[in-house]
Parts: structure tokens; C-alpha cells; sequence
């Protein structure tokens, strides 16, 4: 049986745990409200700007870039909307920078690994783009084992979301795609579904058929007669689709900071309830073992006194 002061050590140690994972658990709960808010405000824009795109795009003829200026790759929208065959893939994976988040991580990359199995089975490539500090420790051995090189990282832009972080992120991966590089555009996050619960998604951005989910899914076959074009359709598409990429990236970052503030709420929650749990038994442990001491110390007053008699 272990001594009192061992004891009084452990029942400590995890009370000094407890007030850790509380603390955390209040930061990320008074967080996950605010992120929650944002990923729900936006979700209607995003679809909305989706819909929009998709009747813009089966308005327009054909592509052209003649009388366009052409500043960064993001702007060359004909070569963005270019269907070629697919032999490298650029994937965006989408992680926190921080642990304690539960499965939450370990969750985005085993749907990372096993979607760069796919590819490979198909003999198509992947190259990342990687977002978080624990996406990049997670996958740079394991990717120099199967021969997937990690092209990009982002930090800030998992703490802080923003347009400017994701326009930064789409303009990354449009040049890859412009200069040939990658011949699809994929992101790999999570779709946050409420404070208990959330999904790991692929969503696809380039070539625009056949993407992405419930909340931002293209009608097929939307033409608009009457949509007149000012100045002209390409100039009008040139701005588009940097929007297009640009709200998709804002999205998938305002979705998996939700899912992960949710994830490490629901496991500091746990992680507290487990302390209280252990200080519960230690201290009933540590009880027994007062009371078995005394027991033991008034057997040996009451030994002693039979034995001067």
C-alpha cells in the first residue's frame, strides 16, 4: 500500500491538472462560440457566391485572356478553368497548431494518408500544402517515406482566419496549377457540424466539376438567358474565380477552426472529469490508508501496554 505522503503528491499533481484542462476547456468554450458564429454567417455567402459562379460559367461561351491583364496567377482565370488530365494532385491538409484538440489531428491526417493511397493506386501524384504546425509533424516523415513532398506551410492562418491569409493560400496553389505543377486543387478539413461533433471532408476545388458539399454544392445546367455582361464576360470571370477559390479556402479554414476549438472543448471537458474522477479514488485511497496506519498504531499502544503487565 503506498505511503501517505506518495498519496498527497499524486491527489496534487492532478489537482494542479484539473485547473490546466478547466482553464483550457473555458478559453476554447468562450472561443468556439465566436468561430461557430462566423462559420455559420458565412456559409450562406459561400453558397450563394458558388451558385452564382456556376450560372456565370455556363453563361460564358468560351475563355479567352486576350484583352485581360494579368497580374498574378489567380487572375488567369482560362488556364484556372482548364480540364487537362490529372497526374499531380496539390492538396491543402488542414490542422491546428496546437494539441490537446482530442482526435482531432490525428483524424485530418489518416484521411490525408489514405486519400495520397488512393492517388497512388491510381498512379497520380500528391503534392501538400499544409496548414498547422501538427499537420506538418505529423506528415514530413511519413511523406518522405512514400515520396509526397510538402511544398508549402502556413501557421497563421489556423489561429487567425482570414481573406487575406486564404487569398494568400489560393494564390499559392493557383500558380502551382497555372504553371502546371498540379492538375487538381484538394483540400482535406473538417466540416464542423456542432459543439459535439464534426467531419473530416475533401473538398474539391479545381477543375470546378463535381465540387464540394451540402453546403456549397453547384446546381448543374443553371443558364441564365438575360444575364448581360459589363464590361465583358472575361473581365466579369476574371474576377470570379478569385473570389471562388478565395471564399472556398476562407471557408474550409473558418470550418476547421470551429471543429477544432469543438474538438478541444469536448476533450478538456473529459480530461477535467477524468481528474475528478482520479482525486475521488486517490482520496478514498488516502483515507483507507490514514485509518489503516492508526488501526495499526493503536494495535501496537494496546500490544505493548498487554505486554507490560
Amino acid at each position: 500500500m503506498a505511503n501517505l505522503k506518495e498519496i498527497k503528491n499524486r491527489i496534487q499533481s492532478i489537482e494542479s491538472t484539473k485547473k490546466i484542462t478547466r482553464a483550457m476547456k473555458m478559453v476554447a468554450a468562450a472561443r468556439v462560440k465566436k468561430s461557430e458564429s462566423a462559420v455559420k454567417a458565412s456559409r450562406p455567402y459561400t453558397k450563394e457566391l458558388v451558385s452564382m459562379f456556376q450560372k456565370l460559367l455556363n453563361s460564358v461561351p468560351e475563355f479567352s485572356s486576350e484583352t485581360l491583364k494579368i497580374k498574378y496567377a489567380i487572375d488567369d482565370y482560362p488556364e484556372l478553368l482548364a480540364h487537362r488530365e490529372i497526374k499531380t494532385v496539390g492538396m491543402l491538409v488542414i490542422t491546428s497548431n496546437k494539441g490537446l484538440a482530442g482526435a482531432y489531428n490525428a483524424n485530418v491526417v489518416r484521411e490525408t494518408l489514405k486519400r495520397i493511397k488512393e492517388y497512388k493506386e491510381q498512379n497520380i501524384e500528391t503534392i501538400l500544402f499544409i496548414a498547422g504546425q501538427k499537420g506538418i509533424s505529423a506528415l514530413r516523415k511519413k511523406c518522405q517515406t512514400i515520396g509526397c513532398p510538402i511544398v508549402k506551410k502556413y501557421f497563421s492562418a489556423i489561429d487567425k482566419p482570414s481573406p487575406i491569409e486564404a487569398r494568400d493560400i489560393a494564390e499559392d496553389m493557383a500558380e502551382y496549377f497555372v504553371d502546371g505543377k498540379i492538375d487538381k486543387i484538394e483540400i482535406v478539413t473538417t466540416r464542423f457540424k456542432n459543439m459535439m461533433s464534426y467531419f473530416v471532408e475533401d473538398w474539391q476545388v479545381l477543375p470546378v466539376a463535381g465540387v464540394l458539399d451540402e453546403h456549397t454544392r453547384i446546381a448543374d445546367n443553371i443558364i441564365d438567358p438575360l444575364m448581360e455582361f459589363m464590361p465583358d464576360e472575361h473581365h466579369i470571370m476574371q474576377k470570379i474565380v478569385p473570389m471562388y477559390m478565395t471564399n472556398i479556402f476562407y471557408q474550409a479554414l473558418l470550418e476547421a477552426q470551429a471543429s477544432e476549438l469543438a474538438s478541444r472543448m469536448t476533450s478538456m471537458s473529459a480530461a477535467t472529469t477524468n481528474a475528478e474522477k482520479m482525486i475521488s479514488e486517490l482520496s478514498i485511497e488516502y483515507n483507507k490508508t490514514r485509518q489503516f496506519n492508526i488501526t495499526q498504531e493503536i494495535i501496537e499502544v494496546v500490544n505493548g501496554a498487554n505486554a507490560l503487565r
